[in-house]
C-alpha cells in the first residue's frame, strides 16, 4: 500500500531523515518508534506532503506521491493524524467531524459520522461540545474520529498517546487496535513503545534520521537492544 523508498529530508542544513526505506502493506499496522528528534513526525510530514524529499520516491496505492499536495492525498485514501491534535478549538466536535469529510460526498456523511461515533461513543455524547472544553483524551479522539471521516485507506497516527494518563493510553490503543481489525491499514508513530509494539505487525527504529532495526513487533519487543532503550529494561 506504502512504499518509501530512499528519502533524505532536511531543515535548512539539518540532515533530518537519512537515506530511510520502509513498506506498509494492506491491513497491517505499522510502527516507528524511536527517541524525541529521531525522524519520526518527519517522516510522517513528508509521506503527507508537507515536506518534500531531496532523494527518493514514496508510492501509496502504486502511485508516486512526492509531489502531490497534501490535500490531494486525502481524496486519494491517506490521512494523517498528526501530533498535538491540532483540532479546531473554537468549533463544536460534530462541526470538527465534518470537516474531516470535506472530500467526501455529502450522501455518505451521516452513514461515516455514525460509525465514527461507534468508535468513539463519548464523541456522540459531546457532539454539541466545543472542541476546545473536552479532555485532552477526548480531543485525541476527535482528531482520529476527524481522519477517519475521509474514509482513509491508510491511516497516519503521530503520538496519539502524548500527554494521556495511562487509562486513557489503554483506552486510545484498543480504539487503535479495533479500527485496525475493522480494516484500517495504520502507521504509528508513537514514543510509548511498549503499547505500540504490542499491537504491531512489523515495527522500525529510528535513531538520528535512520532507519537501524526492524522486525515484527513480537521480535522487537524482545530485542534486547529495544528493550534497553524504549522499554526500560
Amino acid at each position: 500500500m506504502l512504499h518509501v523508498d530512499n528519502i533524505n529530508v532536511y531543515y535548512g542544513n539539518i540532515h533530518a531523515v537519512k537515506d530511510i526505506s520502509f513498506e506498509v502493506n494492506e491491513g497491517e499496522i505499522v510502527t516507528l518508534i524511536g527517541s524525541n528528534g529521531a525522524g519520526k513526525s518527519t517522516t510522517l510530514h513528508t509521506i503527507s506532503g508537507l515536506l518534500r524529499s531531496k532523494t527518493g520516491s514514496i508510492k501509496f496505492l502504486d502511485k508516486v506521491i512526492n509531489n502531490v499536495p497534501a490535500y490531494k492525498l486525502v481524496s486519494m485514501g491517506l490521512a494523517h493524524c498528526p501530533e498535538g491534535r491540532r483540532i479546531f478549538l473554537q468549533m463544536t466536535v460534530e462541526e470538527n467531524l465534518a470537516m474531516g469529510a470535506y472530500t467526501a460526498a455529502k450522501s455518505t456523511i451521516e452513514p461515516t459520522l455514525e460509525i465514527v461515533y461507534s468508535h468513539f461513543p463519548r464523541l456522540k455524547e459531546r457532539r454539541k461540545q466545543i472542541a476546545g472544553t473536552l479532555s485532552g483524551g477526548e480531543q485525541q479522539m476527535l482528531a482520529m474520529g476527524r481522519a477517519m471521516m475521509s474514509h482513509p485507506k491508510l491511516l497516519m497516527l503521530d503520538e496519539p498517546s502524548m500527554g494521556l494518563a495511562p487509562i486513557l493510553v489503554d483506552e486510545i490503543f484498543k480504539i487503535i487496535d479495533d479500527l485496525h481489525k475493522a480494516g484500517t491499514t495504520i502507521l504509528l508513530v508513537e514514543q510509548n513503545a511498549q503499547m505500540a509494539l504490542s499491537i504491531a505487525d512489523r515495527a522500525y527504529v529510528l535513531e538520528s534520521g535512520k532507519i537501524t532495526l526492524t522486525g515484527t513487533g513480537e521480535e522487537l519487543i524482545k530485542s534486547e537492544k529495544v528493550r534497553k532503550a524504549y522499554l526500560g529494561g
